[in-house]
């Protein structure tokens, strides 16, 4: 199981290969946020999101010889590009499985890395028996997701340097806003947070409608959503939590935090006007979170923007709506 040791050793495989990205802030952030704001934003990392982070920490662990014989993974986009571009760099195949109605941008962005596409079915198809499939069709290795625990030791390597930008910034409390799917990001967040800013809460947070962790944190047990498309927040849709990342989630993460699709929108159009980065929709349910919703919340907020892979007809909506 993922450990703060396994965190710490990804970090360093990854030195050298990842950026290490800002804490940012804005007054005017702060003043609809009700506190202290500071946005982490994973969209400026390589491939526009945190999943180069779990991408690379998982094929760098791969022995020479395994790892040679190339690598399958399955995701809406935004692992995808992470796996594919990882893979390109250590000059092995990659295989990628993809929905069909994922965001022309991320399929194209995913075979210009070089991998190659398999198309499905998000709504009739089981996109890891597929994986499971050619995977063992042509002994490659599947980098899983979320629920891998060298993916979910990669992803808290952005913990560890949330906990030493903190501290830099003299903050010894905070609620710590993560954008969630299956539960790896958080997790690998959660446990490095443990470890070096154990005064910090993390908290999920997901678009309305696909509210599964929430939903499992609350009952006690894996909820699944009962749909797995319809949404803009594509990039973290995931049937349910992961069997890994939900222990984890239950042991070490506050109550999640659930936003609409308008405020979501409202939230890419705040972060390029305010902060003039570019952020997806799934990659903005924690700034929404705690723009919209920071009631239960303490007086420092760090949100992670996730992703900023997003559809250009995706962002004119978004900054068209917040003209209005």
């Amino acid at each position: 199981m993922t450990d703060i040791s396994m965190i710490e050793a990804a970090q360093a495989r990854l030195d050298g290969h990842v950026r290490r990205t800002p804490l940012l802030s804005s007054p005017f952030l702060d003043e609809i946020a009700g506190r202290r704001l500071f946005v982490k934003p994973e969209c400026l990392q390589h491939t526009g999101s945190f999943k180069f982070r779990g991408a690379w920490s998982a094929i760098s662990a791969l022995s020479p010889e395994v790892r040679a014989k190339g690598v399958i993974a399955f995701s809406s986009g935004n692992h995808a590009q992470g796996v594919a571009l990882a893979a390109k760099i250590h000059g092995i195949p990659s295989v990628i499985v993809m929905p069909s109605d994922a965001p022309r941008i991320k399929i194209d962005n995913t075979r210009a890395y070089g991998a190659e596409v398999v198309l499905y079915d998000r709504a009739n198809e089981d996109r890891d028996a597929i994986g499971a499939r050619l995977s063992q069709e042509r002994q490659l290795t599947l980098v899983k997701p979320f629920d891998d625990p060298y993916v979910i030791a990669g992803q808290g390597t952005a913990g560890l340097e949330i906990a030493e930008q903190a501290k830099e910034l003299g903050i010894e409390k905070a609620d710590v806003l993560v954008p969630t799917g299956g539960g790896g990001f958080i997790s690998g967040v959660a446990l490095a947070l443990e470890a070096k800013a154990p005064d910090f809460v993390v908290h999920p947070c997901e678009p309305e409608g696909f509210d599964d962790v929430a939903r499992s944190l609350a009952s006690g047990r894996i909820e699944r959503n009962s749909t797995q498309s319809g949404s803009l927040c594509d990039a973290i849709i995931t049937p349910q939590p992961g069997a890994i990342t939900f222990p984890i989630m239950s042991r070490l993460c506050g109550s999640g935090l659930v936003v609409t699709e308008s405020e979501v929108l409202h939230a890419v159009a705040l972060a390029f006007n305010r902060l003039k980065i570019v952020v997806e929709p799934g990659g903005a349910v924690a700034l929404a979170a705690a723009l919209f919703h920071g009631e239960t919340l303490g007086e420092t907020v760090i949100a992670i923007c996730s992703g900023g892979n997003i559809d250009p007809n995706v962002f004119r909506l978004a900054l068209d709506q917040s003209a209005i």
